[in-house]
């Protein structure tokens, strides 16, 4: 039988085995896996929380936290841990899982680390479908914490229900983090690390330039993840925030679908024979990147 089939009559939160083998046939794109994808239910309404911002942040603490008082509220949650792929050595630390290593052995959390394989948005090209598997297996809610990457974070807003957009007073420029793109994706931001300095007056004026735009209620967030202040403020808003209207909700599936779509046009492209070819070519006089890849596309 094909690793993929009849998956989805066996994945759920009561056997985390299931659902872990169930990620690893969508994440390598194992036999079965477009069968499981195509059958994925989803009986729970389970929310997807995405949590994003600059490196340096906080947002593995913060996630801690996140989990820590979901727990308290009788939820089961999964977790999509993103960490970059070298460049140069496509290797990934996965770092996440070290951070996280408190709630490894706890019955209803689950912990799932994966490399962003080339993305430069902060998501994998497999997220989207890890993430689905996910809701179907019937968590409460998923937790997908990105590598922080700036502008191309927009991403996160093709995948998730709520998007908290994590800073900290030293972030500097608040104009600059507006236009970066993260006005248009967060459903709330969190100001991690206020007992630093500076940290009231950061977060008056991102309120102050988040209420120039009419019609927005975008809240804002202080906390001190080490300690858990300011966290269960988060929590409230998690837990009661509505699902967005219909357009917004056709924004988000239109996003998905062209991640999906650009994933499957992408599918046998092999980047590290890209890099190696293109170290070969580099060694001829006139080397000219574009001529490269005319000739490289048309052997595709």
């Amino acid at each position: 039988m094909a690793p993929g089939k009849n998956f989805t009559a066996t994945i759920s939160t009561n056997d985390f085995k299931s659902v872990a083998r169930a990620l690893t046939v969508v994440e390598n794109n194992l036999s079965g896996c477009d069968e499981l994808l195509k059958s994925l239910r989803f009986s729970n309404p389970t929310k997807v929380i995405g949590i994003t911002g600059p490196p340096g942040a906080g947002k593995s603490t913060v996630v801690n936290e996140l989990i820590n008082q979901l727990l308290a509220g009788g939820n089961k949650v999964a977790v999509l841990a993103i960490d970059p792929t070298s460049p140069f050595n496509f290797g990934s630390l996965l770092g996440d899982r070290i951070r996280m290593s408190t709630h490894f052995n706890h019955p209803d959390v689950f912990i799932r680390s994966l490399a962003t394989r080339g993305s430069l948005g902060g998501l994998s090209a497999k997220t989207i479908e890890m993430t689905d598997v996910l809701r179907s297996a019937g968590f409460d809610y998923v937790l997908v914490e990105t590598v922080g990457v700036g502008q191309s974070e927009v991403e996160i807003a093709g995948l998730a229900d709520i998007t908290l957009v994590v800073l900290v007073p030293e972030a500097g420029d608040e104009v600059q983090n507006i236009k970066s793109g993260l006005m248009e994706i967060a459903n709330a931001f969190v100001i991690n690390k206020t007992d630093r300095p500076d940290a009231d007056l950061f977060a008056n004026n991102l309120k102050k330039i988040i209420h120039q735009k009419p019609g927005e209620e975008i809240p804002v967030f202080k906390t001190i993840a080490t300690t858990g202040s300011g966290i269960d403020e988060v929590v409230g808003f998690i837990t009661s925030a509505k699902p967005g209207n219909d357009s917004r909700k056709a924004m988000l599936l239109a996003e998905k679908a062209y991640r999906l779509i650009q994933q499957k046009r992408m599918v046998g492209f092999d980047r590290q024979k890209l890099q190696k070819e293109i170290a070969g070519a580099l060694s001829d006089d006139g080397f000219n990147l574009y001529e490269f890849l005319e000739r490289y596309d048309s052997k595709l």
